[in-house]
């Protein structure tokens, strides 16, 4: 990959990512990344479907992943423990 290749990739396409957490619903993993993206950790949400179209779980479909990046994983983790009963 050339240097203008890099310069065009976005800063979430270098991160490595780590999951964090899972929950079954929007509006806790929406908690959750406000919370986190509050103290400076941004996070990526992951599910297998669009919960607006299907807003149910039914064999892990309704799961979603907290992820955050590698390097924030320890204070993220942290910051859970203290404000979120898991």
């Amino acid at each position: 990959m050339d240097n203008h290749q890099k310069k065009k990739r976005k800063p979430e396409e270098d991160m490595e990512l780590k999951e964090l957490h899972k929950v079954w619903g929007p509006v806790e993993a929406e908690i959750i990344k406000s919370y986190l993206e509050s103290n400076g950790i941004a996070c990526i949400l992951r599910g297998r479907v669009v919960q607006s179209v299907h807003p149910f779980s039914a064999d892990g479909l309704g799961e979603i992943k907290i992820l955050v990046a590698e390097q924030d994983y320890h204070i993220a983790q942290e910051l859970l423990k203290k404000k979120v009963d898991l």
